[in-house]
């Protein structure tokens, strides 16, 4: 009788038993789990799940109710833990319809107070083995959240790479983006979230032609007076000269509402950059946009009428601190 009561006491224990707060994930089945969504499903909110190193050939998705998880790969390098797959916005699904831009994403994060570090998402779509899909854009991660962190984590795409977002047009959603590294070539940093992108290496890849590409598309609100901010970074190119736009106004479904505001302060600049380096979209002037610069150096860096800079006085308000601290006095920069 006793020992009967010793286990029923320890079920019924084992039922308000809290989920375990830290996973691991392994492809080689040393883990707890061998995939990483399985372990976002089982983690709780505020947990952490830990990637040991590989090539994780899957669709991810964090849900808005997983607030506060971690993801991270064990190593502390980036390029030891891949997530990968390879959808773009004109890949049939098996009914027959497309992904779209949205459901082309490898990752979708929707959660509050989500952080990253030292992992790389891809998207590894290939335009050139797949020239019966004319919708080419190919999202690694597409991200709607408030207060998200990615520090060291890599992006890895050809067009639309990063899709900096937030849950809806009204609602704020706060990005940092620490020493991490983006790739792409058109609209690759592009959505109207608040981010920040500090000390980053953004690699504008070389498609052959002429523009060859576009950095930034941001689609900020009108209300918000701060978009992207690229700051303290250096980007990269072995693209032709004046071959690459720093960025256009996107108006998504010409939305006059979305007015861009992207600000590129003392950030090193590849030949590649074009001497006017901002341009129109869809019909809408850039010069109605909030395109600015701030002391950036290298072989593309440049002032004049189409270069609008920042003044001294106006740069100590467009600041990492600024953008990221919302009405709650958000300071996760170090």
């Amino acid at each position: 009788m006793f020992t009967l009561l010793i286990a029923s006491a320890l079920a019924g224990a084992s039922l308000t038993m809290p989920a375990c707060a830290h996973l691991v994930v392994a492809a080689d089945g040393s883990g707890s789990f061998a995939t990483v969504q399985a372990a976002i499903d089982a983690v709780p909110a505020g947990g952490t799940v830990s990637l040991k190193p590989g090539t994780y050939h899957e669709v991810i998705t964090v849900p808005a109710g997983k607030t506060g998880i971690t993801l991270r790969g064990t190593t502390g390098k980036a390029s030891d833990v891949v997530i990968d797959y390879d959808n773009a916005g004109g890949t049939k699904k098996p009914d027959g319809s497309t992904y779209g831009t949205t459901g082309s994403a490898t990752a979708t994060i929707a959660a509050n107070g989500f952080t990253a570090s030292a992992l790389t998402f891809r998207n590894s779509f290939d335009r050139r083995a797949h020239p019966e899909i004319t919708a080419t854009q190919a999202v690694a991660v597409k991200t709607t959240g408030d207060r998200m962190v990615f520090d060291n984590v890599t992006f890895l795409g050809r067009q639309d790479t990063l899709y900096a977002d937030t849950a809806a047009a009204g609602t704020t959603g706060r990005q940092y983006y620490r020493n991490c590294a983006i790739s792409g070539d058109v609209d690759f940093l592009f959505g109207r979230a608040t981010a920040v992108f500090d000390r980053a290496t953004i690699t504008a890849l070389d498609r052959g032609s002429n523009p060859n590409g576009y950095l930034t598309a941001a689609s900020t609100r009108r209300a918000n007076a701060y978009g992207f901010l690229i700051v303290d970074s250096k980007v990269v190119s072995a693209a032709a000269d004046a071959s690459f736009h720093l960025g256009r106004p996107w108006h998504p479904g010409g939305d006059v509402d979305a007015i861009a505001q992207v600000v590129v302060r003392e950030t090193v600049l590849p030949a590649a950059i074009k001497p006017a380096p901002w341009t129109d979209m869809s019909g809408f002037s850039w010069k109605d946009a909030r395109f600015f610069e701030y002391h950036n150096t290298g072989p593309g860096a440049g002032t004049g009428a189409d270069r609008p800079q920042l003044s001294t006085a106006q740069a100590a308000t467009f600041t990492a601190q600024r953008y990221l601290a919302g009405g709650d006095g958000w300071n996760p920069v170090h």
